[in-house]
Formats: C-alpha cells, structure tokens, sequence
C-alpha cells in the first residue's frame, strides 16, 4: 500500500483542515464538502484524515463493520454473539464518478433468490464505508440515480437493496467528504444541504507559501516513507488530540446564549429548514472540545457560522455561495449572552489547529469585443432602436438581465440513451418499465413477469418435482425502461446593434437567463456563443457549469452589426465537436436573435444557408423571437424554417403563457415526416 502524504504537512488551508479536523472529532457534524479550483490539495488532505482517524472496534469476519458492544440485529451477517471484537483502521472508500449502482449498494443473486429463496448479497461501497469515511471526488459530476441512493443513506444511517420483492439492509453511517471544482457544475440543493460543512480553497498567492508546497512535493515524490517519518511525530501529536477531544466531546455545555446566537444566525440569513441549526450546534462544541474547553464561546458559534452557513443560503442556482461578515457579527452581538464568554481567555482561541500542528509557515492570504464602426449600419428593413440612433452599431455597455421567470418544456423529439438528467425521453436504468430484453452484462432490473414467461415452458423438461421455479440463467430478462435524459443545449445570442436597445437586451438577458435555470433544474450541460459586429465567439465551451454561463451573460456587450451566418457556423462547429465527445448526448440548439442578418453580401440567405446545415444533421432547435415593434419582418420565424424547428416570441416562452404551447422542439425528423 502506498505511503499517504502526511496531513500535518500540508501547507495552509487551515479551513480546509479544520473542517476535516472537526468531523474526525464529531462525525455527527455531518461530512464537508470542499470546493475549489484543482491543485489545492482538496483529495490530498481528505486522504491524508484517514491516518489520524481512531481505530474501530468490529465483529471478527463481519463484512458490514458491526460494533461488538451493539451488533447491528438487521446485519445480513448476524446475529452476531457478544465478543470482544478486533480492532482496525477506519476506512476510506472512494466512490467513483462512473460507479454503478450495484457497486454502490451492493448486489443480490437474483437466480439464486428465485430458484433457492437464498439471499446471497455482495457489499457495496456503502457497506465498506460504514463507520469509516466515504470520499466522492467531483461529487458534482455524480449520476443523479447515485446521488439519491447516497442521501438516502446518508439520512437513514442504512442502505435498502431492493430486487423484485427481494430485499436485504444494512446500517451504513459513515462521514460523508466531497470535493468539487465548481467550474464542472454545481450541486443539487438537497445534496448540498446533507454536508454538514463547506470549505473554500484557493491555491496561495503568496511566493514563499508556493515555494513551501512545491519543496514538500517534491521531498515527498523522492522517498514517501521517509518523508512521512519526517512528520511523525507531528502525526502522532495530532492523533492524540483528536482523541482527546472525542473523549472531552461529552462533556462539552451548549448553553442557552450560544443556541439563541445559533438560532438567531441561521434566521437572518434565512436559511431553509432547520439542519442548519443543528449543524451549527455541533459544530461550535467540536470547536470547543477541539480547543480544550468545556463550554462554547461565541467565537465558536462564528467559525461554525462560517463553515456550516454559506452553502444553504443560497436563493437560486447562480448566487455566489458566501456570508456578509459584518452582519453575522451584528447578529452575534445582538444575541449575545452572559453565558457565552465565561473564559474568553481560554484555551485555543477561536477552535483553529494550534501553531503547532505542522512546521511554521508564512500566514496564508484570504482568500473582448471587437470594436465596431461608430456610424449608423442601415438595418434589414430600415427600422431603427427606439434610443439608439442608427440601429445602434456603436458598442453598448452590459445591460442586467431581467427578472428569471419559470420557462416552458422544451425538449428534444425521440428516443435517447444519453446521460440521466429531466429533459427529453431516452432509456435509462431508471423509470417506468416500458418492455424486457436479455441482460447484457450483469443483471440489475428484472423483469419478473418476463422471467417467469420465459422458464415456464422448460420446466417439465428441467425435472421440476416441487412448487419451485426452476430457473436458469438464460432465463433472466432485463426490464427496459424510460425515462429522461439531459441534454446539450448550446445557446446562440444576437448581441448586434439590433438587439442593444436597453429595454430590449435587459428582456433577452432575462429570457436566456430563465433558460439556463430551467437547464440546470434538468441536469443539461450548457454553452454560449455570441455573435456581433463581423464574427461568432464561443463565449463558454460546453459544460455542466451553469451558474459559469449566467456569470458571461451579465458582462456581455452589445453593437455592430448581425453576422447570424457567424454563429450558426460557429454553433455547427461547437455540435461537431461535442458529437465525437459525447455521441449519446443530444443536442438542443436553442438561436435568440431577431434575425436580422446584416453584414457582408447577402446576408439574409447566408445565414439560411447556415441553418440548413443543422437541418440536415436533424438538430433539434428553438429560435427565440426578440423582434419588437410595430414593424415586424418575421425574419425570425424564417429562420427558424430554415433550422427545421419552431419559433417562439420571448411572452410565449414563459409557462404562464397562453400565447402559445411548446411541448416539443420540431427537428429534422419531425419536418421530413
């Protein structure tokens, strides 16, 4: 086995180190999810907990780690009779982005449970991770039917497997660690909101810090284990006093100031539920025993405001997750009890690792458009922005986006395979059971039914003497079945002159806006492309990172003129690419524009010559209709023919509309038909 990098050898992240301190000290904080950028040492330190984390005590030859002193009465493996147990290291499991549900759960012989009544069961992950850590690196890139099955979990403290009325549980409590860049996307709420703390980590700006980290690698890389006998004193210093803080833990006093202080926290940043409050309180007493004290200080209720708050207070997908400082401390002083402060002298300060824990080191820090012509560019038609003389070609200022509203369905026709998501139907493993097959692989949806339909004719020839199926392997039958998928829905915007009439923009803005929080309700990876003045730019590559999009829609420019050919060919270009990628995601080109092409000789046909190509691939596209006034040219609409898909105007677009229903995008198949 590999020497892990030393935990007391990592260079500052003192955040990061101390959220992972405190769930070693009070597994029941609930897990901490650590976000960042890569390089931060996010996976390093996670596996490095796992060396200062106390050995556990388990029932000898028991695969579901049952405490001895009170066996689990459910385990698969028991009864187990009292024993004095055999001590091991906690375990860290690491649950892969692509694991399968089997492996996560576990498996059930379904041949031998029809034909035996045997419930022969092979652990999962869940199981290994019981009473140990279970680490999910890029928790944000987990398949949605994985992420269920882990809160689930999580919340129970159990693991069910169900097969066709054939079921087996077993406990699964485990300290729950994610880490995720959110570059890559963010994370459901109700997932987030199973962490108990957040940590934000961001590699050091300051050189000797950088020069430290580099220097340790590189020691490391040379000869692991004598690096690590380097720090072993050091980890061993560390161990002992994460035992001893499990041990003062119990004796720890929250009192009545502190909790009104929690309580009066968590109410004014308006956090939902109240797993925040409890959190928070479990928080401020491993802060306490961590620093050697007996009761909580309000300096603890901060730090655990800090850790346990800023992901939960998030209104919508695209608020930095984050705390206003300046009024936790109001909050704190206003509710601020006589019992709170009995030593504000006391013992290790505000709950942070001491000096001590690691060598000194330096304190760790906190934390193009193109230009266009300035004359007027005579539009398609001659009509003119209200307030912008000209068609406004010269380049405007970013406009904000108009209030979100709750859009209508749009989806892709057909039948996909691509991955889980909420958008168009595709088979998946999960949904209504829609027809059987043969399993090809391992079988994890049976279809009894089919099953049973397929061994009856062959059981006179089997020898069947009793009331027993006789059952083979051929024939089990797999249940196929529907679902939805997530989509790419790759976004095309008009920002030309046409379009940078403030009232305008500040509509489309809202519109494109509303589109994206639909996209990321519906597990879709997105991507942005703009066209103005001569040519197409790929504002944002495709990519599950929503909130990204909507932070490069706020600073978008707008003026010149309408190249639409531009971005459709640019659109074209971004769709060939992301088909070699990911053939089994289908596209969902969603064009927001005017259409009124101008720029270059002829560029009305030009641009119908470009939409054409996605036609004839049988792209799946929605044009969004932002002409206004009371000369309407229906360029739009034209090009949305041309697209092979349909039209809406930014009212029909919205659900409560009764303007129009889209149900579904028209593509190439539907037109050909």
């Amino acid at each position: 086995m590999s020497t892990p990098y030393p935990f007391t050898a990592i260079v500052g992240q003192d955040d990061l180190r101390l959220g992972l301190l405190l769930n070693a000290v009070s597994p029941a904080v609930g897990g901490v999810l650590v976000r960042g950028e890569k390089g931060t040492a996010k996976s390093t330190a996670v596996r490095a907990l796992a060396a200062l984390m106390p050995e556990v005590s388990v029932v000898p030859g028991c695969r579901f780690s049952c405490d001895p002193t009170s066996p689990d009465p459910a385990c698969p493996d028991g009864p187990h009779e009292a024993s004095s147990g055999a001590s091991r290291a906690a375990r860290t499991v690491e649950l892969p982005v692509g694991a399968s549900e089997d492996r996560l759960v576990g498996a059930l012989d379904i041949e031998r449970a029809l034909a035996e009544g045997v419930k022969a069961f092979e652990p999962g992950l869940l199981a290994d991770a019981h009473r140990g850590i279970l680490y999910v690196d890029e928790v944000n890139l987990l398949h949605d039917h994985l992420v269920d099955l882990l809160l689930d979990a999580a919340a129970m403290g159990a693991s069910y497997v169900e097969r066709e009325g054939v079921s087996v549980r077993h406990a699964a409590r485990f300290l729950l660690v994610g880490t995720m860049n959110p570059e890559e996307g963010e994370l459901r709420p109700q997932l987030l909101d199973r962490f108990g703390l957040t940590v934000e980590v961001a590699a050091s700006r300051e050189t000797d810090l950088r020069v430290e980290v580099v220097r340790r690698r590189l020691a490391y890389d040379d000869d692991p284990a004598a690096f690590a006998a380097q720090w072993a004193d050091e980890e061993g210093a560390l161990r002992a006093r994460i035992v001893a803080a499990r041990a003062l833990l119990p004796q720890v006093r929250l009192g009545d100031g502190a909790l009104r202080q929690i309580a009066a926290t968590c109410a004014a940043f308006e956090v939902d539920g109240m797993r925040a409050d409890i959190v928070m309180a479990r928080t401020a007493t491993a802060l306490a025993a961590w620093a050697g004290r007996t009761d909580v200080l309000a300096e603890d209720v901060r730090q655990a405001a800090l850790l346990a708050l800023p992901h939960r207070r998030r209104r919508n997908p695209f608020d930095a997750p984050g705390l206003d400082e300046d009024k936790l401390d109001d909050t704190l002083e206003q509710n601020s009890g006589e019992d709170d402060d009995p030593d504000p002298d006391g013992p290790g300060g505000g709950g942070r690792p001491p000096e001590g824990d690691g060598p000194d080191t330096p304190p760790q820090p906190e934390g193009g458009a193109e230009d266009t012509p300035a004359q007027s560019v005579p539009e398609q038609g001659g009509e003119k922005e209200q307030g912008q003389p000209g068609g406004g070609s010269g380049e405007q200022q970013p406009v904000r986006a108009g209030e979100p509203f709750r859009t209508k369905m749009l989806s892709v026709p057909g039948l996909g395979e691509g991955a889980a998501g909420r958008r168009s139907r595709a088979r998946t493993e999960h949904g209504r059971t829609t027809g059987a097959r043969r399993p090809q692989g391992a079988l994890t949806k049976l279809h009894l039914a089919a099953t049973v339909q397929a061994a009856a004719p062959h059981q006179r020839a089997r020898g069947r003497s009793g009331r027993g199926l006789v059952v083979r392997r051929d024939d089990l039958r797999q249940s196929v079945r529907e679902g939805r998928e997530g989509n790419l829905v790759l976004f095309v915007v008009d920002a030309s002159g046409s379009m940078a009439a403030r009232q305008r923009m500040t509509a489309v803005k809202g519109a494109v806006l509303s589109l994206l929080m639909d996209a990321y309700q519906r597990r879709d990876k997105v991507g942005l492309i703009t066209f103005r003045g001569k040519d197409a730019e790929v504002v944002l590559p495709p990519t599950s990172s929503v909130d990204a999009a909507a932070a490069r829609l706020e600073m978008l420019p707008t003026g010149g003129r309408t190249p639409v050919a531009a971005g459709l060919l640019k659109a074209h270009d971004v769709l060939r690419v992301e088909r070699l990628r990911d053939p089994s995601r289908r596209p969902l080109l969603v064009v927001v524009t005017d259409g009124r092409a101008t720029g270059g000789p002829e560029p009305v046909a030009l641009a119908a010559r470009a939409a054409r190509l996605h036609e004839v691939e049988g792209t799946a596209s929605v044009v969004v209709d932002c002409e206004s006034g009371p000369v309407r040219l229906g360029l739009a609409v034209s090009l949305a023919g041309e697209l092979g898909g349909t039209a809406v105007t930014l009212d029909e677009l919205r659900a409560d509309s009764i303007a129009g229903l889209v149900k579904d995008v028209q593509g190439y198949s539907r037109r050909a038909a």
